[in-house]
């Protein structure tokens, strides 16, 4: 049934957060809360119940969200009323996921021009209330903001499952829970929110301004960019969008400048929708007022700069021609204008990091856990530790799969990558006493192999993140799982391919095609991960009953495309015959030998990965490149793609026992 929009209230220019340039407001004036991630909204709601929904730059979304609307005209009972929130949608671990609303938005995009109404059950949207504008004829914009939250929180929410009231820290909150600001922050930071947003007790709400009153303080810095133009895919991208080159005004001219590119962070359906929405708007020439670095933009084909978008990114660089760096896609923003996006300013200093407390106690499942020195920068490019704990904490579904009844050995990088690192695999005594252990003979030590070992078995949440705090980036497994502390047979098949000096992850994707096409016709299921590293590593799931049966296995096929193609190949550990070839190493089978764990992040300068990729990705890589992949990166594919590592234990072969 059709709305009648002259019967609800009138929109409401939404107030803006200002940011705070890293330091977190603190006093009794200030309450806390959650940044969300998602479409900034006003419900108005009619005495009759007739709800519209509008974004923050006044586009009616009331179609694309309908099963909110009407929810609260129960706790309303005949009033109006305007409410102010943001639409979110919910991953299956629990978080609020910007992604996932964005593929909402696609879906519905599609439905639409299609002239066909599809419901979403299957991504289900949530109205998060933190602002109460308009309640029966009486306008709250002048009230404090503590009493329009008051009286925002005492209605009633019919249905929280699709509207509830963001969550408020007072001050006699924070010290009921014994908090501090800080604390409350870290905590924040720990289960993988966005920030916080800190509001004057006393504000009022002032329509389309930016005062202030409210400052938000991000823990992940985004930015809404102008799309300028893009670059064709290659490879396995052909014909879809490549990246895209982004611009932004000037906020002392009003000029458009050029800011950098996005290469990272899209799906495939993403790409594909980006180029149909782009190649409408081709131009001749760039849009900025100053051309663009010639290396920066070439094979660039250019568009009217009307499209708004948003990346993540790790840092803006200073000088004259700034540039966002280590950007990642986060999405189209219909909710923005053009006219309001800015750049950052050149050659002013970049706000201070928030200062995150030395210890802080989080919960991880049914746990509770102490985290340190969650600020600390674990890589070169200002990957903290909160970070790789927020990574671990979301990759944790489909990585612990895998993990499961494999003793694991940590290689810990305590001061950062670059600083020292040591591998460990005895359990000591700081570990957790619900943390489960395997104790095992012979552990690789050099005195020998009488040597009890006892290993972590990391089989929950709260073991990741026990793990990641301890700044263990990289978790090794072997090719067999223990049962009542006995080691079973192997389970996993591996080749372990290492370019040699002269050649690189190109070189292994063609010996990879040829490992498909051998292991396929001997009935196996292979799986293609990269190493995070230089190489490549294909699996299959096997059962044996025959512990040296999989070594003899590897070594056979190795050894037999070392004959065929000694030019290109190498069965043999020796250095001196690897130049220029790609060595098999077989040997990752032996039973006292581990191998990077799939999802694994690595210890190298960028947050890199240990990533299954699809055998299309193999064939069609030609650029080293396009096989590595960042922590950001992965959590997008798995989103897209889902666990690609999946058939080393769904679709296993029986391999002979010799």
């Amino acid at each position: 049934m059709a709305v009648a929009r002259d019967s609800v209230p009138a929109w409401v220019d939404p107030m803006l957060a200002k940011p705070d340039g890293g330091r977190l407001r603190e006093g009794p004036q200030w309450a806390y809360e959650y940044k969300l991630d998602g479409y900034r909204v006003a419900m108005r709601i009619a005495a009759t119940g007739a709800t519209v929904l509008t974004s923050r730059n006044g586009l009616d979304l009331t179609a694309e969200f309908a099963e909110l609307t009407g929810v609260l005209a129960p706790a309303l009972r005949g009033r109006p009323a305007v409410l102010d929130g943001e639409v979110v949608v919910y991953n299956e671990s629990g978080q609020i996921d910007f992604g996932l609303l964005q593929q909402r938005r696609g879906r519905f995009q599609k439905h639409r021009t299609a002239r066909r109404e599809q419901p979403f059950d299957d991504v289900p949207v949530r109205f998060l209330v933190f602002d109460l504008l308009q309640f029966g004829e009486q306008m709250l914009l002048d009230q404090p903001y503590e009493q329009r939250r008051r009286r925002l929180t005492e209605l009633d929410m019919p249905d929280p499952f699709r509207i509830a009231v963001v969550p408020s820290f007072t001050p006699g909150d924070l010290a009921a829970e014994r908090l501090t600001p800080q604390r409350l922050l870290d905590r924040v930071a720990a289960e993988g929110h966005e920030g916080l947003v800190a509001k004057r007790l006393d504000s009022p709400y002032l329509p389309g301004k930016r005062p202030d009153f409210w400052c938000k303080h991000p823990l992940v810095q985004t930015r809404e960019v102008i799309v300028c133009g893009w670059r064709p895919g290659q490879s396995g991208f052909t014909g879809t969008v490549g990246g895209l080159l982004l611009g932004a005004h000037d906020p002392d001219t009003g000029e458009l400048v050029y800011i950098g590119d996005v290469g990272t962070g899209f799906t495939r359906q993403d790409r594909d929708q980006l180029r149909d929405r782009l190649e409408p708007l081709e131009r001749k020439s760039h849009p900025f007022a100053i051309t663009p670095p010639r290396e920066d933009v070439v094979r660039a084909r250019w568009v009217d700069p009307v499209l708004v978008g948003e990346v993540r990114f790790r840092q803006f660089t200073r000088g004259e021609d700034g540039r966002l760096r280590h950007t990642a896609w986060r999405g189209l923003r219909a909710d923005r204008d053009q006219g309001e996006v800015t750049a950052p300013q050149p050659g002013r200093p970049a706000p201070e990091a928030p200062e995150i407390g030395t210890r802080v106690t989080v919960k991880a499942g049914s746990r509770t856990l102490s985290l340190s020195n969650l600020d600390k920068q674990l890589y070169p490019d200002g990957t903290t530790k909160s970070e790789v704990i927020s990574y671990y904490s979301r990759i944790a579904p489909v990585l612990l799969p895998h993990l499961r009844d494999r003793p694991v050995t940590f290689v810990r990088f305590p001061n950062g990558v670059h600083g020292q690192k040591f591998f460990q695999k005895n359990t000591d005594a700081s570990a957790p006493a619900w943390l489960p252990t395997v104790p095992l003979r012979g552990g690789g030590s050099r005195k020998g192999g009488d040597e009890i070992v006892r290993y972590p078995l990391l089989h929950e949440l709260a073991a990741l993140v026990w793990a990641a705090n301890l700044a263990a980036l990289e978790l090794h497994v072997p090719q067999w799982t223990v049962e009542n502390g006995i080691r079973n047979t192997p389970d996993r098949l591996v080749f372990d391919l290492d370019p040699g000096p002269g050649t690189t992850i190109v070189d292994c994707c063609r010996v990879a095609e040829r490992l498909h096409d051998v292991l396929t016709a001997n009935g196996l299921v292979p799986v293609a991960t990269t190493s995070g590293s230089k190489g490549l590593q294909i699996y299959a799931g096997i059962e044996t009953t025959s512990t040296p049966a999989p070594s003899n296995y590897a070594k056979a096929i190795a050894t037999a495309f070392e004959r065929e193609t000694p030019e290109q190949v190498t069965a043999t550990m020796s250095k001196a015959r690897r130049e220029g070839r790609i060595f098999i190493d077989w040997s990752q089978n032996n039973p006292a030998k581990t191998t990077i764990s799939p999802y694994s992040l690595r210890g190298r300068d960028e947050p890199t990965v240990a990533t299954p990729v699809t055998w299309d990705e193999v064939r069609a890589c030609r650029d080293p490149e396009r096989l590595v992949f960042t922590l950001d990166e992965v959590l997008d594919r798995v989103t897209e793609l889902g666990d690609l590592f999946a058939p080393t234990r769904t679709e296993v072969a029986r391999l002979g026992d010799t």
